[in-house]
């Protein structure tokens, strides 16, 4: 019996900006937005007791025209609710180190 399982890559964060949204063009004339998202996971360490903060960093791009309407109406510290889909990328720095 063979199980099947379904692909699926959609995540829902939300979350506050960590900068100021950026707004560029390619060459084509499509904006991309690009920023940074904190999202708090709050809890209680069971070994003392005491509440913590375990925060993640994402970052997102926003493509077409909703890139230009983040960039208008978004800033440093708004709360935004992200849903799309996970990609990972590297790259090579100046250094020749791949990230």
């Amino acid at each position: 019996m063979e199980i099947r399982i379904p692909e699926l890559n959609q995540i829902l964060i939300a979350g506050r900006l960590t900068r100021d949204p950026e707004l560029r063009f390619t060459q084509k004339g499509q904006g991309v937005c690009t920023f940074s998202l904190a999202a708090n996971r709050r809890y209680k360490d069971p070994a003392t007791g005491e509440w913590k903060d375990d925060t993640t960093f994402v970052s997102v791009a926003v493509w077409g025209p909703a890139a230009e309407r983040c960039k208008e109406k978004l800033k440093k510290g708004s709360p935004v609710m992200v849903e799309g889909r996970l990609a990972s990328s590297e790259y090579t720095d100046k250094t020749g180190q791949k990230r």
